[in-house]
C-alpha cells in the first residue's frame, strides 16, 4: 500500500477497508493524518465553526443486571444504594437544566429487571406533558434490547412506542467495541454486536436520529477497532433517504479507575494523546458518510480535545451539567458554558451552541453558570 494513494482515496470520500485504515494508523505521520482529516472536515462542515451543547445526563435508575466490567455506577437489584429517579427529582433537575441554558436530558439507566416498556412510555409522556419544550435523548440499543426481551416484543414495536411517547433521539450508548469477542469479555450481559446494529438500523427506518460511539483502549485489538468503524459505516449507508441516521460519531477512551476490568484482569487504559488524535482523524477518514465527529474532552481532557479540532473533529460535545457513569470510573474533566467556549476559541475556532439535531441555538440571555468543582 502507498500512503499517498490512500490519502487521495480518503479525500475522494471513498470507503477504505479495515486493512487500509490499520495501515494508515500504523504508518502515516500524525501530521499527514490530521491534514487529510481536517480537509474532509472542511468539506463536510464548511461553516468552520465548532459546535457544542448544554444538556444533562440523568439516570432513570442505577439498578442493572448487565454486569459490565468497566462500570462502577450500577447496583444489583435489592442493593441498599439502588434507586429509581422520581418525578419530583426530575422536576428539580429539569428546571435546573433550563436555568443553566440546557434544552435536553440524556436519559439513561441500567438494565432493571422490572422496568418494562410501559414504565418508559409513562415516564417520557409525563416529562413531555410537564415540559413540552424539553428534548429527550434517551436510552440506547442495549436498553432497547433489554426492554424488547422483557416484553417478548420486537425492536420495531418498542422503538415505535418510545418515539410516540416522546423519544426525540437515540444515543449510541453501549457500543463499546462491536465484536462479540470483546463484548463477552467486558459487557456480557448486554446485547450482542449485531443486535446493537439492528436496533440502530430499525431506528433509522422509523426516522429516529441516532449517534454512534466507540469505547477503546481496553481488551480490543486494532483490527477490532476498524471492524467497528466499518460496521457503523455500513449501517449508515443503508439508512433511508429521509433519515438523518447517525448524526455524530463519538470515540472515547476506557476509564479504568477501580473497575473490575482493572482489578481482576489488570486492564489499564494506556491510550496516549497521539493515539487518541489518530483515532479521531481515522474516524473522519473511515466514516465519510457521518458528518459530525466529536472529541471526547470528558475522557481525554481539554488540551487533547483541542488538538483534535485540527484533526477531523468538529464538535466538542456537551458541558454535561450532570454525568455519573464515566465520572465514576475516573474521568475528572469539567466545563461550564463559559469555559467550553473559551477552549474552542483558544483552539482557533468559533464556538456555536447547538441542539441534538445539530441545529444552531442562541445562547439564552438569562443563562446562569453552574458551580463546577475542577
Amino acid at each position: 500500500m502507498e500512503l499517498n494513494e490512500l490519502y487521495q482515496k480518503a479525500l475522494a470520500f471513498e470507503f477504505l477497508t479495515a486493512e487500509e485504515g490499520i495501515f494508515l494508523f500504523e504508518n502515516a505521520p500524525l501530521a499527514d493524518l490530521m491534514l487529510v482529516a481536517n480537509e474532509l472536515r472542511k468539506k463536510q462542515v464548511p461553516h468552520g465553526k465548532v459546535t457544542w451543547q448544554i444538556d444533562r445526563n440523568v439516570n432513570t435508575t442505577n439498578v442493572c443486571i448487565a454486569n459490565c466490567k468497566f462500570c462502577n455506577f450500577y447496583r444489583i437489584p435489592g442493593h441498599a444504594e439502588a434507586y429509581i429517579t422520581s418525578i419530583d427529582e426530575y422536576k428539580v433537575k429539569i428546571e435546573e437544566t433550563f436555568k443553566y441554558g440546557g434544552d435536553q436530558l440524556l436519559l439513561q439507566g441500567g438494565h432493571h429487571p422490572e422496568l418494562g416498556l410501559q414504565f418508559y412510555v409513562d415516564l417520557f409522556s409525563e416529562l413531555k406533558s410537564l415540559y413540552p419544550t424539553l428534548k429527550l435523548h434517551t436510552l440506547g440499543p442495549p436498553e432497547v434490547a433489554h426492554i424488547t426481551k422483557l416484553e417478548k416484543s420486537t425492536h420495531h414495536e418498542v422503538l415505535k412506542a418510545l418515539k410516540a411517547a416522546g423519544m426525540d433521539s437515540l444515543p449510541g450508548a453501549g457500543a463499546e467495541i462491536l465484536t462479540d469477542r470483546v463484548r463477552r469479555l467486558i459487557s456480557k450481559g448486554k446485547c450482542g454486536a449485531q443486535e446493537w446494529l439492528d436496533i440502530m438500523a430499525e431506528a433509522h427506518q422509523l426516522d429516529i436520529t441516532t449517534s454512534a460511539t466507540m469505547m477503546f483502549g481496553h481488551v480490543e485489538t486494532l483490527q477490532e477497532r476498524f471492524e467497528h468503524l466499518i460496521k457503523i459505516r455500513e449501517v449508515q449507508s443503508r439508512k433511508p433517504a429521509h433519515a438523518k441516521g447517525f448524526l455524530a460519531f463519538i470515540p472515547w477512551t476506557f476509564q479504568d479507575a477501580d473497575t473490575l476490568l482493572a482489578k481482576i484482569r489488570g486492564v489499564q487504559n494506556l491510550t496516549t494523546a497521539e493515539e487518541y488524535i489518530r483515532m479521531i482523524a481515522l474516524s473522519r477518514i473511515m466514516l465519510p458518510n457521518i458528518k459530525n465527529i466529536q472529541a471526547s474532552w470528558l475522557t481525554v481532557g481539554r488540551e487533547v480535545a483541542q488538538l483534535c479540532l485540527n484533526g477531523g473533529a468538529n464538535d466538542f460535545g456537551s458541558i454535561m451539567i450532570e454525568e455519573n457513569v464515566v465520572s465514576a470510573a475516573g474521568a475528572p474533566h469539567r466545563f461550564t458554558y463559559k469555559t467550553i467556549q473559551e477552549s474552542i476559541r483558544d483552539a482557533g475556532f468559533e464556538p456555536q451552541l447547538r441542539n441534538q439535531q445539530y441545529e444552531w441555538r442562541e445562547l439564552p440571555a438569562d443563562i446562569q453558570e453552574q458551580i463546577v468543582n475542577y
